[in-house]
């Protein structure tokens, strides 16, 4: 077995195995294949996308992404059936390592979902250990959407408001100061106060002011078009992350982030928020639709792998 930097003529191969992953959960299937050219086009500096190939066929792929000068995010773990238990998922994680570690990542971070039991195992096998959870809430866009007589709150566009607020939140500490990375999708990392100012100049930013100071915070990372499964393009707007305390407060944050989405034009949203009870119910009770299962964010202290 090979571990190899990939080629656009490997696409074949790696649309053969992975045409259906999530044949029993998704009907638009695994999104590798449809990427994959895009992968290998845009592999650089910050960016490496690897495969396993065995008896002239390439049998694994998976991605690494430098988030930041310490940070890495390995993406797209696949393996063929038939070449799975026999070393193909390690090798390439070993190589995704070593590529972030001599690029300066002290830290690799992956997602998995909840109820993807095989890849929780691989990914603690290969040097994960657990890190943090989340899940997407799902508000509407209404550009006439009201706080359900929280008038004690307000909304401001102030970005240090916010970011100060999120480092003292309790959903800091439960996503472990993770948010949505504004440059890679799907992608999180570590929340610097610059982010909340970019998206103040650049996108949007929101905190929630109340009578005793400010009591929540968000901010738009992008927005972007994405195929419905009936072939339709849905504009979706989508918020790094949602914290708050208490449910007038969220009802609040999500008044303003639908109005947001609805000023955009958008047809869908997504916030990350922390898996906790407090967040899943408030969200609920604000009458904000929640995904129905986590997701999991696993991490490789990078240091200890020398």
């Amino acid at each position: 077995m090979e571990v190899r930097q990939a080629r656009a003529a490997d696409h074949e191969d790696i649309a053969a195995f992975t045409s259906d992953t999530w044949g029993d959960r998704f009907e638009r299937g695994d999104y590798i294949a449809d990427v994959f050219p895009e992968w290998v086009e845009n592999d650089g500096p910050e960016q490496r996308t690897v495969v396993a190939e065995t008896d002239d066929r390439v049998v694994g792929v998976c991605q690494v992404v430098l988030l930041s000068e310490h940070e890495a995010w390995a993406q797209g773990m696949r393996v063929a059936d038939d070449a799975r238990a026999g070393g193909v998922a390690e090798a390439m994680n070993d190589a995704c390592f070593d590529w972030a570690r001599q690029r300066g990542a002290t830290v690799c971070r992956n997602m998995v979902f909840s109820w993807n039991v095989a890849g929780l195992g691989a990914a603690r096998g290969v040097g994960y250990d657990a890190a943090t959870e989340f899940r997407w809430a799902h508000p509407d866009p209404d550009a006439y959407a009201d706080e359900n007589g929280a008038s004690e709150f307000d909304v401001i566009r102030d970005p240090d408001a916010a970011w100060s607020y999120w480092q003292r939140s309790d959903a800091n500490r439960e996503l472990a100061g993770l948010a949505l990375d504004p440059e890679e999708s799907w992608a999180l990392s570590e929340c610097p106060r610059a982010r909340f100012r970019e998206a103040a100049a650049e996108t949007a930013v929101f905190a929630v002011r109340g009578p005793e100071g400010t009591r929540g915070g968000a901010y738009r990372t992008r927005d972007y078009e994405r195929e419905n499964e009936d072939g339709e393009t849905e504009l979706w707007a989508e918020y790094g992350v949602g914290a708050w305390d208490g449910v007038y407060a969220a009802q609040t944050l999500f008044a303003a982030i639908a109005r947001d989405a609805a000023d955009l034009g958008a047809d869908r949203t997504r916030v990350l928020i922390p898996e906790t009870p407090r967040h899943v119910s408030d969200a609920a009770y604000a009458a904000v639709a929640v995904s129905e299962d986590p997701d999991f964010v696993m991490a490789a202290d990078l240091t200890s792998r020398v």
